[in-house]
This record gives C-alpha cells, structure tokens and sequence, in this order.
C-alpha cells in the first residue's frame, strides 16, 4: 500500500504542532496528575476551537463529519505533546454514539454529540474488557459508510491520495505526591452499590469528565458519581470506577456500538503511542548532541547510534501500520496498528531512559512525563498479547 497524506491533512497535523507547541504542555501534565485539571481544560478548549473533538463527529450532530485518517492525525500531535485527557475515549465515545444512531437509536446521539464535537462537555468512556476485546468480529458500518453518521471509516472527507479499554484496569501503582490512591495490580475493589458490576469497567478522568458514559452488557448509560480516583504508572491517567446512572439505550445495538467504539479507541491509542514515541526520541536525539563523555558528544559513539537507529526504524515501520489501519478499519490492521505503534513506543522509551541515564530518572526532567506514557498506553485498549492474538487468528 502506498499512499501520502494530502496537503490539508498536512496543514491540520502542523497547525496543531505549533498550537500545542506555544503552550506549555508539561505544565498542565503535572497539574493534571495532582488532580488540579485547570490547565489541561484550558488546552482542551483550544484544541475544541481547532475542531480536535468534531473530527469524529458527523455533520448532522454538528461535527466536522471528517474520518479515521485525521483523527489518526490529531491523536498523533495530542501523544506527541503529552496532552492529558480523556482524548481516546472521547473519540470512542463519538463512534458509539453515532453507531446507535445508525442502528436507529438517534436520541442519544442528537442529545449528546453536539456538545461533544464543540468541546463543551469533556467526555470519557468506559466498556467492559470482555466488550472491548471483542473486536475480531467485524459490526456492520465499520469499514463503510455509518448511516447516519455522514462519515465512512478509511475514506474521510479530505481523502488520501494514492501511491489501522481505557476499560484495562491501571497495571501498577503511580508515584507519591498524588491525592490518588493506587490501583491493585490485576484487579479492581469490589464494587459497592450504584457502582458498576464489571470491575474491570474504569473510567479515565471520570473525575473531570462532565459526561462519564458506560456500557455493561447491553445497557448503555450516563454515570452518576464515582468511586476513589486511582493513578496508573502515568500519574496523569487517572481511573475511577463510575456509578450507575441513567439508562440511554439497551439490547444489541449497545454491543455492536460498544465494538465499534473499541475499533476507534484502538486507532485513536494506536495514533497516541505513535506521538509518544515520537517525542521520546526527538528528546533523546538531542540530549545524545548535547552531553558530552571524555570531551565528545555521546551522540556520536556507535553503540548511541545504533540504539537510536533502531528505535528511529522501529517508529517509522509503525507509521504506515497506523495509517493503513485507518484506511481500512478493519480489525487485524487496527490490532497491527496498536501492536506496532504501542510496542515501538515502548521501546522509544527503554532507549530514552538509557541513554539520558540517571538524570532520565528524574522527576524534575520533562522526559519522564513522556516515559510514563509509553507503557500504559501499549496495554490500553489492546494489551500487545490480545492484538497479536486478533492478527494472528486471522491469518
């Protein structure tokens, strides 16, 4: 497959460069970690003005009725920059909606989707683990044209040019210096009442989210409340179990749009991982130019050199995984896609933490905001094992 992204992809994808680039993005990545989400929010209004949160929106809901390819495109600036938020969720959170509208319940999506795409209500998701991993099997819509929805998966409107849950339970506790308590590793506190049955069902950034929505078997609903905000290895990832709440839709049509949302979040996870890695090694590039051993820079001694080519190479092979997968929608590309841009990101993040050293260690340094980033995102949406899994069921 061979293929560019227009010029206007371009365009969005640089604009978005240099507005996050004039903010100050790390920051708002501490503030957010210690709960105090006041700079993030202000991001988050700039990027809604940018029409970052319309992308996966159909014009009939007052979206921007755009399609995977840009939203690939943003989720890569939004990872690149670190922007904390319920970004991915808010893209899957879109797709479902917009599928139940499709499969003939409107109302939820007339009612909420507007306020979605114009960022006015910062959104998050939660889905069941045995929902969100049931993505081998293709719904109707995924792929094609939505319905109702105006957009068509891997043909959005600025077409390509010829020539791929946060529903995972946090995997380790985060750091002190935060009001969050850490999650059990493997497991979720038994729920209590009003709370949702599936302990696996978190919800990042519940806490900040003005509409929290959850899907448990075939219901899907609005959250009212949640339980204790936990922090993932990523102190900025914070989970909390929401409450029930009430009841937007219910039967099949809830289970096909769960799947399908799953489908977005793992191209939208897939895109973040991407931006990470990204700047992991932009960073790492740099400080290998700068600090210097026995009178010359480290960046010049071959073993350097081959570790950074090799996390360069490893980077670049899962750019066209990711974009491939947002042209065809289906789920082994998307499975590729997440495997390849979530484990490359990882490995961007083992070399920027040998090479920069002990001071790589450092809490002080902006690169361990980036590092904490890597791992939980290659497990969420997707852990590595269940994508090669769905990649190689299909073959």
């Amino acid at each position: 497959m061979r293929f560019r992204l227009t010029d206007e992809q371009q365009d969005f994808g640089r604009s978005l460069d240099a507005l996050l680039t004039a903010a100050d993005t790390p920051a708002a990545i501490r503030s957010w970690g210690a709960g105090d989400p006041g700079r993030g929010l202000a991001l988050w209004a700039r990027l809604a003005e940018a029409g970052v949160f319309a992308l996966a929106v159909p014009q009939a809901y007052e979206g921007a009725g755009a399609g995977s390819v840009e939203v690939a495109v943003a989720l890569t600036e939004l990872g690149r920059h670190g922007v904390p938020g319920p970004a991915v969720e808010t893209v899957a959170a879109s797709a479902l909606l917009t599928e139940l509208a499709r499969r003939g319940e409107a109302d939820p999506a007339e009612r909420l989707l507007p306020g979605i795409a114009s960022g006015e209500t910062v959104t998050t998701l939660a889905i069941p683990a045995s929902t969100a991993s049931a993505t081998s099997t293709p719904s109707p819509g995924a792929g094609g044209t939505s319905g109702t929805s105006g957009t068509t998966p891997g043909t959005p409107s600025a077409r390509l040019r010829a020539g791929a849950a946060s529903g995972t339970p946090p995997p380790r506790p985060g750091a002190g210096g935060t009001s969050a308590s850490p999650a059990p590793r493997g497991f979720g506190p038994r729920p209590g009442r009003g709370e949702a049955v599936d302990s696996t069902a978190y919800a990042l950034d519940a806490d900040v989210a003005g509409l929290t929505l959850v899907v448990a078997g075939d219901e899907l609903r609005i959250a009212r409340g949640h339980g204790p905000v936990r922090v993932s290895a990523d102190p900025a990832r914070r989970f909390a179990r929401p409450g029930g709440g009430e009841l937007l839709a219910a039967g099949p049509a809830v289970v096909a749009a769960a799947e399908h949302a799953a489908r977005w979040a793992m191209l939208a996870t897939a895109a973040q991982s991407l931006g990470v890695g990204l700047t992991l090694l932009d960073r790492t590039v740099a400080y290998a130019k700068q600090r210097t051993q026995f009178g010359t820079a480290i960046g010049s001694f071959q073993a350097v050199k081959h570790r950074l080519a090799d996390t360069l190479i490893g980077l670049e092979f899962a750019r066209p995984l990711l974009f491939g997968a947002a042209l065809t929608f289906e789920s082994t590309d998307l499975a590729a896609a997440k495997v390849g841009a979530g484990e490359a990101a990882y490995a961007a993040a083992r070399t920027a933490l040998q090479i920069h050293g002990a001071v790589g260690y450092t809490e002080e340094l902006d690169l361990s905001l980036w590092l904490r980033k890597a791992r939980p995102l290659r497990d969420a949406w997707g852990t590595p094992s269940r994508c090669r899994a769905l990649v190689l069921g299909a073959s």
